[in-house]
C-alpha cells in the first residue's frame, strides 16, 4: 500500500494520524474513493470537485485541489495494479475531545491499495433504517459511515452484497456505498438527489450516457422493477440478481447489460470525463 500523508509519501508504519484527529474522534471528515487502473485514476476531476463540495458542506476549509492531485499522482505513479482503490481522506485535523474544532490545519491522507473486481451481479436487501434527506449530512460523502457499516454487515449475514435504504418519506434513496437504478416498463429510472442520495460520480455518468430519468420512487418499487442495478466507483454498473427474497432471473437484463456496455466503452475512451 502506498500512502501520502500531509505533504509526502510515507511507509505504512510511518503513516500515523494523531489519536486526537477530529476525523477519528467524531467522524469530522470527508472522503472520495476513486477507481485506478494501472496507475490511472478515473474521473479524478469530478472526484476532487465533489470532495470540495463535501468539505464546504461540513464547514471545513477548501482542500487544495493541486495538492490533492499531487498526492494522487505520487501514490499511483508506477502502480501495475489493474484494479485499485484510491482513497482520499480529508479531516478536521487535531481538535479537542468533543464536537468543537481546533485551530490545526486539516489532515489529508491519500492511499492506494489493490481491489478485487466486482462480479457482474450481486444480491441486495432493504433495511429498516432510513436516510434523512433533510439532515445536515444529506448528499455529503463524509467519514461518518457507521450506519453503512451496520447495514452492510446485515446484508452480508443474509448473503447479499449491498443494503438499500429508503428515506424518511418512504422513498427509494441509495445503498451503503452505491446509487440504485430500476427498470420500469423498459425505462430506466434513478432517485433524484432530493431523495437524500449521494451525487454519485458513476451515477451522473450513467444518467448522461444511458438517458436514465431521475424519478421520485417509493421504496416498494423494488418489488415490481423488471431490472435493478447498482453504481459506484469500484462497481461501475452491477446488476442485482436478488432483492430481499425476490429473484431477478437472467440478471443482468437487457437494459442493464446495455448500461454496462455503454459505461465500459465511454469510460475507456475518456479517463477523466
Amino acid at each position: 500500500m502506498r500512502i501520502w500523508l500531509d505533504g509526502r509519501l510515507r511507509d505504512v508504519d510511518d503513516a500515523q494520524v494523531s489519536v486526537l484527529d477530529h476525523g477519528l474522534t467524531v467522524g469530522d471528515g470527508v472522503f472520495e474513493t476513486v477507481k485506478a487502473s494501472e496507475g490511472r485514476p478515473f474521473a479524478l476531476t469530478r472526484h476532487i470537485e465533489r470532495l470540495a463540495v463535501s468539505a464546504r458542506g461540513m464547514g471545513l476549509p477548501e482542500p487544495d485541489h493541486d495538492e490533492v492531485r499531487r498526492a494522487c499522482a505520487a501514490v499511483t505513479e508506477g502502480s501495475p495494479a489493474p484494479h485499485a482503490r484510491l482513497r482520499i481522506t480529508y479531516t478536521g485535523g487535531l481538535a479537542p475531545l468533543g464536537s468543537d474544532r481546533g485551530d490545526a490545519r486539516p489532515t489529508l491522507v491519500v492511499a492506494l491499495a489493490e481491489a478485487e473486481r466486482r462480479p457482474d451481479a450481486t444480491a441486495a436487501i432493504t433495511v429498516p433504517w432510513t436516510r434523512n434527506e433533510r439532515g445536515a449530512l444529506a448528499g455529503l460523502k463524509t467519514t461518518s459511515y457507521a450506519e453503512n457499516v451496520i447495514a452492510l454487515s446485515r446484508a452480508h449475514r443474509e448473503g447479499a452484497g449491498e443494503a438499500l435504504f429508503g428515506n424518511t418519506q418512504g422513498r427509494l434513496c441509495e445503498g451503503t456505498g452505491t446509487n440504485v437504478f430500476v427498470v420500469l416498463d423498459g425505462e430506466l429510472h434513478t432517485p433524484p438527489l432530493e431523495s437524500g442520495c449521494l451525487a454519485g460520480i458513476t451515477r451522473a455518468l450513467v444518467v448522461d450516457w444511458s438517458g436514465a430519468r431521475e424519478t421520485d420512487l417509493p421504496l416498494e418499487v423494488l418489488e415490481q422493477a423488471e431490472e435493478i442495478f447498482l453504481t459506484s466507483s469500484l462497481r461501475d454498473v452491477q446488476a442485482v440478481n436478488r432483492i430481499d427474497g425476490r429473484e431477478l432471473p437472467g440478471a443482468p437484463g437487457p437494459v442493464t447489460a446495455k448500461a454496462m456496455r455503454v459505461f465500459d466503452e465511454r469510460s475507456a475512451a475518456d479517463i477523466d470525463p
